[in-house]
């Protein structure tokens, strides 16, 4: 995997991939990373690169480093007391459940006249679709809708990235977001995703819209939630 270069340091982009692996338990709690040499070969950057990324998850409380032991897995949320409010993920982290993601799909959608999509990114826009997994069954299917553009550059690093780390490191920072939450039937795709029946398929529904600096919409999303499972959760300190 090649990393972007741009105005973030390497290190930061190699850090976010890291710890969004951590929080989603493709490196767990109580194993070790890979080491230093398949990082740098994996993501094609240099021996001082991987150490300060690890140095600064050390300082975050996620890893631990012993000499000829490997760099270890200890907590899979961070230590810091600095951010009070948390992503959904990591609250579900916290409370002891295991969270997965996987990709369905990734690739450019044709829009119908009429639909948000559309409305939002014409008759075409890069189409991303993402299942979170709880303690290993289907929970949460994801559909990110941005601009077409950015196809090209979307097959290689989706699957392993958050999206919008991902979206950062091409130069797409959201400054604000605006979020709906509605009661809604999930269609066919979704509810095949979630392994629901039909009478199931009244489903929390979350749409999101990121916005830049300049209040540019950046991405689109719709998120469909099995809150039999489990309900929403927003938790933090004033």
């Amino acid at each position: 995997m090649r990393l972007v270069r741009n105005n973030r340091p390497l290190y930061i982009q190699v850090m976010s991939i890291i710890k969004d692996r951590i929080l989603h338990g493709v490196y767990p709690v109580d194993t070790n990373i890979p080491s230093e040499p398949l990082l740098e070969q994996e993501f094609q950057v240099s021996k001082i690169t991987v150490r300060n990324a690890i140095k600064a998850l050390v300082q975050e409380g996620y890893l631990e480093t012993s000499s000829g032991k490997g760099t270890r897995v200890v907590r899979n949320t961070s230590s810091s007391k600095l951010s009070k409010l948390k992503r959904f993920t990591e609250v579900l982290v916290e409370e002891g459940h295991q969270i997965g993601k996987q990709l369905l799909r990734a690739g450019l959608s044709d829009n119908e006249e009429g639909t948000e999509p559309y409305r939002l990114f014409g008759p075409q826009a890069l189409k991303v679709e993402r299942l979170y997994l709880l303690n290993g069954k289907p929970y949460i299917h994801y559909t990110h809708y941005l601009q077409a553009g950015l196809y090209a550059d979307s097959a290689n690093d989706l699957s392993i990235q958050s999206l919008y780390d991902w979206l950062e490191e091409r130069g797409f920072v959201p400054e604000h977001y605006r979020d709906e939450f509605a009661v809604s039937p999930a269609c066919g795709t979704v509810r095949e995703a979630l392994g629901i029946t039909a009478e199931q398929a009244i489903l929390l529904k979350r749409s999101r819209f990121a916005y830049g600096a300049d209040d540019e919409l950046i991405e689109y999303s719709v998120g469909f939630y099995n809150t039999d499972m489990q309900p929403y959760v927003v938790n933090y300190d004033v």
